[in-house]
């Protein structure tokens, strides 16, 4: 059973990484999408997004209730832009609950890509640290629960946790 979170900074390979992990998966894929395309530049990257999914995967497009969605085989890309989400409709104080569900729900095969916030300076605003604080939170939450984890650097995956030739 694969229970991988795919961590790293921005643009690492994150999400390709995980669309090529969930290519190796029987079955269905399930793509879980938390992007909110609020102007062009959004707009555009959910675009590309799709097109390198392609047609192999159901997607879902839910950016913020992620505890409604079960299924097998599922790709949650991305945890980090979900948090955004919670935050900008300033429900960030349900993150903990939401997750928690969404974890107890998905017994399948599942990966979640998140971005590592643990490696930059700390911010000036008490928002930006709260959300820091609630994302790192969050990540190590998940990285507990899954069998494997990768770290993303310049898009080479290096294994944190769990077999890498599994």
């Amino acid at each position: 059973m694969t229970r991988m979170l795919i961590s790293g900074g921005i643009k690492s390979g994150k999400s390709s990484y995980a669309l090529e992990r969930a290519n190796k998966l029987p079955g269905k894929k399930n793509f879980l999408a938390t992007a909110i395309p609020f102007d062009k530049e959004m707009e555009d990257r959910i675009i590309r997004h799709k097109e390198e999914r392609g047609s192999d995967y159901f997607t879902i497009e839910e950016p913020m209730d992620i505890h409604l969605h079960s299924k097998d085989n599922l790709i949650l890309d991305c945890l980090t832009v979900w948090m955004n989400n919670l935050f900008y409709k300033e429900k960030e104080e349900e993150w903990r609950k939401i997750l928690e569900s969404f974890l107890l729900k998905n017994t399948g095969n599942i990966i979640i890509v998140t971005n590592e916030v643990g490696l930059g300076n700390i911010p000036m605003d008490p928002v930006s640290r709260k959300y820091n604080e609630y994302l790192a939170a969050a990540n190590k939450m998940i990285a507990k629960s899954m069998n494997e984890v990768v770290f993303m650097v310049s898009g080479l995956p290096l294994w944190v946790k769990g077999n890498q030739n599994e």
